[in-house]
């Protein structure tokens, strides 16, 4: 029988999503709870919004009430502070004006994945929420991590070639986080250009072919997550994140009728 006497205590890294539900666990919270557990972190999840879909699209998305979203958030938080945290899709400007105020309360590094569209073509927030993500959203965040796409669409500029990405990563600065990494494919390379207000760091690779993508956003960020959680310092953890992110992209299993999410385990 355990009892408080013989109960050791020690420091659990603790990861945050806050995020909308994927039921067939490719994306979204179950992708992130997923990945904090495959790197050795304790996840808890607050959740945005409900969707209906699976690996072939998104049928019907069903938004929380922002103040039901933040009486998750001062609950679990209040009992488990995190160590840190990421966001995911937050789908409207009122939820995302309520997230910018309750990750602005966390005494850890937060990590904005500023979902805008699903890997089936989707919208996820209009141009009203994209305004509320610069104003409220980036300027609380460690480090944002848009793709080519998403960052095109905070900034208005556009990405043609490589040497655009610093011009670009200079823009989304100035919005107000700490730092980002905008993800990008060229031809047969694959570029994470990362810049904070120091320095920048070009990662590449080759693209996967046929790889497991459904998700695959969601598990990057989620896995940078999990290793700022255990304390590495960011151009680490973009780099561990990286290398488990493409294995996932590359195991040759398959799920579903449509894009294969990235798997995690052997």
């Amino acid at each position: 029988m355990t009892t408080e006497a013989n109960v050791t205590t020690h420091a659990v890294p603790v990861a945050l999503t806050i995020a909308g539900s994927d039921p067939s666990g490719g994306a979204g919270m179950q992708a992130d709870l997923k990945t904090f557990q495959t790197h050795g972190v304790y996840g808890m999840s607050v959740v945005t919004l409900l969707t209906v879909q699976n690996t072939a699209g998104v049928e019907e998305v069903m938004m929380m009430e922002p103040s039901f979203v933040r009486r998750q958030f001062d609950c679990v938080i209040g009992d488990i502070p995190p160590t840190a945290a990421k966001t995911g899709a937050l789908g409207s400007s009122s939820m995302i004006h309520t997230v910018g105020r309750m990750i602005g309360k966390l005494a850890c590094p937060v990590v904005v994945d500023p979902v805008m569209i699903t890997k089936h073509g989707v919208p996820i927030i209009d141009e009203d929420a994209v305004k509320t993500l610069r104003e409220s959203l980036l300027p609380a965040a460690s480090l944002i991590t848009p793709n080519r796409h998403e960052a095109e669409r905070l900034t208005g500029r556009t990405i043609r070639d490589e040497d655009q990405l610093a011009g670009v990563a200079r823009s989304l600065l100035a919005m107000g986080p700490a730092a980002v990494l905008i993800k990008a494919g060229f031809g047969d390379r694959m570029i994470d250009f990362f810049q904070d207000h120091q320095s920048e760091q070009v990662f590449a690779s080759e693209r996967i072919v046929r790889g497991n993508t459904h998700g695959s956003g969601c598990v990057l960020s989620a896995a940078i997550t999990s290793r700022l959680a255990r304390g590495g310092p960011p151009a680490e953890a973009i780099s561990q994140a990286r290398e488990s992110t493409r294995r996932a992209i590359a195991s040759p299993r398959r799920l579903g009728k449509g894009i294969s999410p990235a798997h995690l385990y052997p």
